[in-house]
């Protein structure tokens, strides 16, 4: 029971990741590989301030959304003057350095020995410490970042976006600042992103730089790919298929080596049907496929 509340506590942190970056994605058209970075930015920022300084846990959460708002901003500022692939590119590098400074500030980040003891969560006296109460807590974490998106979206806020994502040149003849627009969208995906980073630092208690790789950010993607872009319901789905389907590799009896590789070909293989047959995603709006 405590490994399938695991499994469903570990698709509520992803889902937070994927409707995250779906607000880039699918409702404003530019494609971060930097999702991973805000993911471990929040993570470690939480886990520095909990640890060493003592903060309870929201104030943890706090800080570490607010650490990768202000950094998305610096970082968003440059690169989203950029296009397409040019952008995808900018943001892949800013992964590379984050992700650097994460195995290498070794006074701060422990470097490749991480940062273990980082304790439970504590809110208002409630001491989070089984698998149910995690799953709770992740529940309404995933709530909230649904709550957020759907509403930026829904409101003429998000509609601008989709202007920005079907034509930026008209969005801007009609007399609209597309940059605050998408500097705006691009804070708050990196704002939930580090929430749910947060959120994984206390629930594993111990977090290292090989969790917040290029590999993470193009999982995401492809969660937001096989889900659906710009829909409801998209980033749920990709989240559950991504995060559930490869643990039956678990019940099979093959070796750990061989089940991890059968998860990398997994993941291109079920890519590479969805771009061809169903480049919507199983329940998107939008198709990543020109």
């Amino acid at each position: 029971m405590d490994y399938l509340i695991h499994i469903l506590v570990l698709v509520c942190i992803f889902a937070v990741l994927t409707v995250s970056l779906d607000l880039l994605a699918g409702h404003m058209g530019s494609l971060s590989i930097a999702h991973a970075a805000f993911y471990g930015l929040g993570a470690y920022t939480s886990a520095l301030i909990v640890t060493r300084i003592g903060a309870p846990f929201v104030i943890g959460v706090a800080a570490g959304t607010v650490v990768a708002a202000a950094i998305s901003f610096i970082v968003s500022l440059p690169s989203l003057r950029l296009h397409d692939d040019y952008f995808v590119i900018a943001t892949f590098g800013f992964q590379m350095i984050l992700v650097s400074i994460f195995n290498n500030w070794m006074h701060v980040t422990r470097g490749p020995l991480g940062i273990p003891g980082i304790p439970q969560p504590v809110i208002f006296g409630w001491h989070i410490s089984s698998h149910a109460d995690f799953l709770i807590l992740a529940f309404v974490f995933a709530a909230f970042a649904y709550f957020v998106v759907y509403r930026l979206t829904s409101s003429p806020f998000g509609r601008v976006l989709h202007a920005i994502r079907e034509d930026e040149v008209f969005a801007q003849a009609l007399g609209k600042n597309t940059l605050r627009f998408k500097v705006t969208a691009f804070a708050v995906s990196a704002a939930l992103a580090a929430m749910a980073g947060s959120l994984y630092a206390h629930y594993i208690t111990y977090i290292d730089p090989t969790s917040f790789t290029v590999m993470e950010s193009i999982l995401v993607i492809s969660m937001v790919i096989i889900g659906g872009a710009g829909s409801t319901w998209g980033p749920l789905v990709g989240a559950v298929v991504l995060v559930t389907l490869p643990e039956a590799l678990r019940f099979v009896g093959l070796p750990s080596n061989v089940a991890a590789n059968l998860r990398q070909i997994f993941y291109g293989a079920l890519l590479v049907v969805m771009m061809m047959f169903r480049p919507r995603g199983l329940a998107g709006r939008y198709s990543f496929g020109r």
